[in-house]
């Protein structure tokens, strides 16, 4: 057996004499009551503890750790704690951040289980290694490069933008996220042609790259509601320098949009109005009139009637 297998088997040894002892019960319930923090065994009812099934560790860690979870009730029977005890014969200088892994990984395995509420989740480390006393720090914060900075974020709320609450004077002055904001704002609740001036207003001081601009096209026509398609490109072509190539790309998308939205409410002549204007911003810009009639589905006398709209 060479060095590697026996320190694995080693390990395997110290694991299989805890868990035997451990997966007793009445064991279990001293071991709690022996080794809790005061302020939070006072939170634990011992009397319904009870041993759950199954484990939180990574296959490639498995050799490493052997976890065992708990759970119990509140001394309040308003809830559940678990315990998740970890055996370790050897120091690990990350095992916090091992043991915050492996918590996370039982509360997702509550939530699972139809709780809409996420469980408290203690850690315990229990140590018998050769390095003694246990050489690292068991606050998982202190596993960051900067302790101060983590528990800044990790210790209150996470940063929300709840753009539906912001003005939209203020989302106007967020620079170049800004048509990203006021779009996905009134994405559902706004007919996005009311807002075509301030969006094109936006594009040309941010100067869009195509492949942004098609996408937020593509956006807009298939997630947003737009009245006057019409009026809405005009608003944004007025406005920026939207080239040819950027104007097909949009046709079928728009063509579509017209399609269902005659469908679904009527408005037959919005969407021919729509499409004669597509039509007449490709031909200003010099685009075949084939290829024009491929991307708007007009007919050659239908072109031929066309007028700036």
């Amino acid at each position: 057996m060479n060095g590697v297998n026996m320190s694995q088997h080693s390990l395997s040894q110290h694991d299989a004499l805890f868990k035997k002892f451990l997966g007793d019960i009445d064991i279990a319930r001293d071991f709690f009551q022996i080794h809790l923090p005061a302020n939070l065994k006072q939170k634990c009812d011992f009397s319904t503890l009870s041993l759950m099934p199954g484990s939180f560790i990574e296959d490639n860690l498995r050799h490493q750790c052997s976890d065992m979870l708990y759970m119990l009730q509140t001394t309040a029977g308003n809830g559940y704690i678990y315990c998740l005890l970890e055996h370790q014969s050897r120091p690990e200088k990350q095992m916090a951040f091992r043991l915050m892994r492996y918590s996370i990984a039982a509360m997702h395995q509550h939530l699972g289980q139809g709780h809409s509420l996420l469980p408290v989740v203690i850690p315990l480390l229990f140590y018998h290694g050769s390095t003694s006393p246990y050489p690292y720090s068991n606050c998982w914060l202190n596993g960051f490069s900067d302790p101060s900075l983590a528990a800044l974020v990790y210790a209150s709320d996470f940063p929300l933008i709840d753009i539906t609450v912001i003005p939209d004077q203020e989302i106007l002055t967020h620079r170049h996220v800004a048509l990203l904001e006021l779009v996905q704002k009134h994405i559902r609740t706004r007919d996005i042609a009311e807002i075509g001036h301030a969006l094109g207003d936006l594009m040309r001081h941010q100067s869009l790259k195509p492949e942004i601009f098609r996408a937020l096209m593509y956006y807009i026509f298939e997630r947003g509601f737009v009245s006057d398609h019409g009026q809405f490109l005009q608003a944004i072509t007025e406005r920026t320098n939207v080239n040819q190539e950027d104007m097909m790309a949009i046709g079928p998308t728009l063509r579509e949009c017209g399609r269902q939205e005659g469908l679904q409410e009527g408005l037959k002549e919005g969407r021919q109005e729509s499409t004669r204007f597509i039509a007449w911003q490709l031909m200003v810009n010099g685009v075949e009139r084939e290829v024009i009639k491929r991307s708007t589905g007009l007919t050659e006398k239908e072109l031929a009637q066309i007028t700036r709209p």
